[in-house]
């Protein structure tokens, strides 16, 4: 779906210091108090603290995030309670987010109402940019997960995927801001409830008792806050509940183990073991190398960056949701130190398109100029240092990282929450299940003499090109059609030219990653990485003297040579710069691609379940409905097909195959999760 640009919200401040909104016309909260509102209000209508007691994953869903002032309560009443739940997962719609500097406003002006400033602040660091995404905030090390939707409130519920244990119902009054307390909207928060669900809400507006009668609430009404006489509480207790799709994993019971077999230490077998450590989750990860990123993943450095197109694509979104959050995942481990790269700007050369062009597709979508904007040629030169004639696409949360420190830092974080284990020199040959009814069920990793490298319930597959050979090696995977999930291997070489000094002047550092025909990063030693060819179905291991030919003549054309090295041709460039072909460093690896270059993330489709699933008659209409290669005892996930954006995918990806696994809430919309489903490339109807 294409979505509209998004708005901020415009708001003022009474003498009072209660903030109102322009747009409604409307207060944010009682003049009482914010924080007391949100404390007798959705706490207290919710039966909170007491009902996340001993749990290990509570889910709150709020209709209408405002200023944060609910979250921030809901927060500060989780860190106050001893016997809280291990993770508290908070998502909220707001279709009109505040920006940063309205919600430091709003906190000078409410110091005296409760607010706990450091809350208050690290939410307002945290803040994301407002693009029509959802944005995954961590606190807590990680254990108050907050997810920020920018988007309408029926569009942003009809893409969740979610059980909420808690409903906060916090829009503008429904006189003002009627789209917020629909009939859709109820029906779609009784799909997205969990077993005895809350809700509550200050309003007592008979439409609203009425929606949520109609959603499968048992609703009552109880004394309001401040000036309101009565505000509405309610139960899910619908007649009837539907049964779950079949491809959904719903949360496990407390008490199953929650232990992962992630086969693969690269990008995206590191990131799983993070994603799955963040949602408390034990990995054990097996790789054939000696250390982690062994393979591809360890080039010295890689692009990281979004993508834009207009209208606003499938592809673009997923890119642009996977960058954001890569990049404010990195940013602290960058600034310490613990991960050599740069993430404050990229610039994709566009030589074909016109100022005005881009800036009117640009303007079409709506981005934000801190996000993305378009860079004339001039203003191109000047931020990366190179001569460069033609203008292109600056994204701000872009730049390049090195994939082995990234992939060392997202094992140790992994390591250090959850007790996550790295073997190394392990070569798994093929896969295989315990029998069914086995106490404890496993899956197990077996070398070529049959003997278990590793064991758990649940196994990720996560092996890059090597996902699919096991799949197809392994008689106990036979069901799962491996053999559809066929991925292009795509040779690609870099090259590593030195240092400005070392090269007697003739190679430029360019300030600030950037691309066009190749592309072109300096490293912290003053090196260039640059790159990379694409051959595919290449099995050569061999550094090329053509390969680095190639190289110099793509980094020629992006100016690292000066503007006279563009006119040479491409023979001539090693004797001009004084470089020996058969002496320069560089790299060899392959991506494992896709055929719609999107990642691979979540649970193969059962073949032998869905023939009986036909036979049955069943609904089979959409992804979801088909069933899989999990079940009770645990299951079988893929998480491979990063291409040559694993450093832009990998976390989200992770983070998306997490969601699966352990049945919290996903951090992309439906549509953008249904795009990573493996069951795409398997299931007939789905274009396999």
């Amino acid at each position: 779906m294409t979505r509209a640009p998004l708005r901020p919200a415009r708001l003022s401040i009474a003498a009072d210091g209660v903030p109102r909104s322009l747009d409604f016309d409307d207060v944010y909260h009682s003049a009482a108090g914010a924080l007391a509102q949100a404390r007798h209000v959705f706490l207290g209508g919710n039966g909170l603290p007491q009902r996340w007691t001993g749990r290990r994953d509570f889910v709150v869903l709020e209709t209408g995030f405002g200023l944060g002032r609910n979250f921030l309560a809901t927060w500060a009443a989780w860190r106050a309670d001893p016997q809280r739940c291990e993770r508290l997962h908070y998502v909220a719609i707001e279709k009109h987010p505040p920006t940063r500097e309205d919600l430091a406003r709003v906190q000078q002006h409410s110091a005296t109402a409760g607010a706990d400033p450091a809350l208050a602040e690290a939410l307002q660091a945290a803040w994301p940019l407002p693009t029509p995404d959802a944005h995954s905030l961590d606190f807590e090390d990680g254990r108050v997960q907050l997810q920020l939707v920018f988007a309408d409130v029926d569009e942003a519920l009809r893409g969740l995927a979610l059980q909420a244990d808690a409903f906060y119902l916090d829009g503008f009054t429904p006189a003002r801001n009627a789209a917020m307390w629909s009939p859709e909207v109820f029906a779609r928060l009784g799909r997205l409830a969990a077993s005895g669900a809350t809700a509550a809400t200050w309003s007592a507006a008979r439409a609203v008792r009425d929606g949520l009668s109609a959603a499968g609430f048992e609703v009552e009404r109880r004394p309001g806050f401040a000036d309101k006489r009565d505000m509405t509480v309610a139960r899910h207790a619908p007649r009837f509940v539907p049964p779950a799709p079949a491809a959904w994993r719903t949360r496990p019971a407390a008490g199953t183990p929650r232990e992962a077999l992630v086969i693969g230490a690269g990008l995206a077998g590191t990131a799983c073991a993070w994603a799955l450590a963040r949602q408390g989750w034990r990995a054990t990860v097996l790789d054939a190398e000696a250390s982690p990123a062994g393979r591809t993943s360890g080039n010295p450095g890689g692009l990281m960056h979004p993508i834009f197109n207009a209208p606003d694509s499938l592809h673009a979104r997923w890119f642009r949701a996977a960058a954001l959050r890569c990049a404010a995942l990195a940013a602290g481990p960058i600034a310490r130190g613990e991960v050599a790269g740069r993430l404050d700007g990229f610039l994709r050369l566009e030589g074909r398109l016109e100022a005005d062009t881009a800036r009117a597709r640009l303007e079409a979508v709506g981005l934000p100029q801190e996000f993305l904007h378009w860079c004339p040629s001039e203003a191109a030169a000047a931020a990366t240092g190179l001569p460069l004639t033609q203008g292109g696409w600056w994204f701000g949360p872009g730049g390049w990282l090195s994939p082995r420190d990234w992939c060392g830092w997202l094992l140790d974080q992994a390591a250090r929450r959850a007790g996550a284990q790295f073997h190394g020199r392990r070569r798994v040959a093929r896969l295989a299940r315990e029998p069914a009814g086995t106490p404890g069920r496993c899956w197990h990793a077996l070398d070529a003499a049959g003997a278990s490298l590793g064991r758990a319930p649940v196994l990720v597959l996560a092996a890059a090109l090597d996902s699919p050979r096991l799949l197809a090696a392994s008689p106990d995977c036979a069901t799962f059609g491996g053999e559809r999930l066929v991925l292009g291997a795509v040779r690609g070489q870099t090259t590593l030219l030195p240092a400005a000094a070392q090269a007697g002047g003739t190679v430029r550092a360019p300030r600030h990653a950037l691309s066009g025909a190749g592309y072109a990063l300096t490293l912290p030693d003053g090196r260039v990485l640059t790159g990379a060819t694409s051959q595919h179905d290449d099995p050569d291991p061999a550094l090329r003297p053509a390969d680095h030919l190639e190289n110099l003549r793509r980094a020629a054309a992006l100016g690292l040579f000066g503007a006279a090295a563009r006119a040479l041709p491409a023979a001539a460039l090693p004797a001009a710069l004084g470089l020996d072909l058969e002496r320069l460093e560089g790299r060899c690896g392959w991506r494992a691609t896709t055929p719609d270059r999107l990642p691979l993330a979540g649970p193969l489709v059962d073949l032998a379940a869905l023939q009986d699933a036909r036979q049955a008659r069943a609904r089979l209409d959409a992804l979801r409905q088909l069933p899989r290669s999990h079940d009770a005892d645990g299951g079988l996930y893929l998480c491979t097909g990063l291409g040559s954006r694993g450093l832009s995918s990998a976390v989200l990806a992770a983070e998306v195959l997490a969601s699966w696994i352990t049945g919290t809430p996903c951090p992309v919309e439906a549509e953008l999760r249904d795009a990573l489903d493996p069951a795409r490339l398997q299931h007939p109807a789905a274009g396999g």
